[in-house]
């Protein structure tokens, strides 16, 4: 059995501190012990100038980290309670970690990147992505939002990419994440063995961003395009509503196969979480990191007291009967006020605090 300090590897090779997520059977999802390992190293390690580099990477073949795990915060008890209070508050602060580290920060994302694995790379300044790589943002399938910063990243792709990604859970494979602007560089899963050798044997973090180049155009393909390019017009346009409402109305005027496809998607998502999600985008696109992280951990809060998130881990992860009962049930039926009260201020003492890094 996987003794739970065995939940993250830790290794120094030379100038490089070296992070491995070790729970290949769970596809390396986050929990909070894991968070826990790995927050102070990344602090003590930023802290050595012996070390030029850290790279994260995931254990086994399939993931790099398919998110947290939710599903140990909804069995913790009832809404409100500790772990959920803890998860998320010390998830959110080793994003901002990882988001303002000096040291260059390398995330080598050779399989499944979802929710929890996105907050532990995409803040960093490199992430590389493999043809396994797979990525998506799933939250409002199960009452959540896309958190762990999403806020801060997801708007700031190109248009209205990020909020589309955000409402559908659209995945994106492989190069395309590259083309997206989610990954930095683009490798092949063979050469990132060689990658990580390179990594450890450097002696000064200005050979960083150059071996990275080197094995992205190692791996270029000119005959390479974006998946979404024929529908990016139609996402730019549509999803530039400036209400679920009006996004839902304009596919349904739309009516292409693509559009109808979208709609089918969005009916299946909580209709509270996809107005949370879109009023989350609109804040975060004129906020810093830490103002984004503070706003999610009220909204991560509320979720937790309400309905939608609690019934979307039982349909989909739990029973797996894909039929959750959402409430309330329509968009037409989340009002304003509902949505603003997800991101009302938390009294002081649960707050989220983040010492802002000069």
């Amino acid at each position: 059995m996987l003794a739970v300090e065995d939940e993250v590897l830790l290794e120094v090779k030379n100038h490089a501190g070296v992070i491995t997520l070790n729970r290949p059977k769970a596809l390396n999802s986050l929990n909070l012990n894991m968070i826990q390992i790995m927050h102070p190293v990344l602090k003590a390690w930023e802290a050595d100038n012996n070390i030029k580099v850290i790279m994260i990477k995931g254990a086994g073949e399939k993931a790099f980290c398919a998110g947290g795990d939710v599903i140990a915060v909804t069995k913790d008890g009832p809404p409100g309670s500790k772990l959920s209070k803890q998860f998320f508050k010390e998830e959110y602060l080793l994003n901002y970690e990882i988001g303002t580290l000096k040291t260059p920060y390398v995330a080598l994302l050779d399989g499944i990147t979802m929710g929890g694995g996105v907050g532990l790379s995409v803040h960093g300044k490199y992430r590389v992505a493999t043809e396994k790589m797979l990525f998506a943002m799933p939250e409002t399938a199960i009452g959540l939002f896309p958190d762990v910063g999403g806020g801060y990243f997801l708007p700031r792709l190109n248009g209205q990419l990020g909020l589309y990604l955000a409402l559908t859970g659209h995945r994106l494979k492989g190069r395309d994440t590259f083309h997206a602007g989610v990954a930095t560089h683009y490798t092949s899963t063979k050469e990132i063995p060689y990658l990580e050798q390179e990594l450890c044997k450097i002696s000064s973090s200005d050979t960083v961003h150059e071996i990275l180049q080197t094995y992205h155009k190692k791996a270029d393909d000119p005959s390479s395009t974006f998946s979404l390019n024929d529908q990016i017009n139609e996402i730019n346009r549509i999803f530039s509503e400036s209400t679920l409402e009006g996004i839902i109305s304009s596919l349904t005027t739309d009516d292409s196969e693509w559009s109808n496809k979208q709609l089918q998607i969005l009916s299946k998502m909580s209709p509270v979480s996809m107005k949370v999600t879109m009023q989350q985008l609109i804040k975060g696109a004129t906020m810093n990191l830490d103002e984004v992280l503070k706003m999610e951990y009220r909204i991560s809060q509320q979720c937790c007291a309400q309905n939608d998130f609690y019934e979307g881990i039982r349909a989909l992860l739990v029973d797996r009967d894909n039929s959750p009962n959402w409430q309330p049930s329509k968009v037409e039926d989340v009002t304003d006020q509902l949505v603003d009260s997800y991101f009302k201020p938390l009294d002081e003492v649960n707050e989220l605090k983040i010492n802002i890094k000069l």
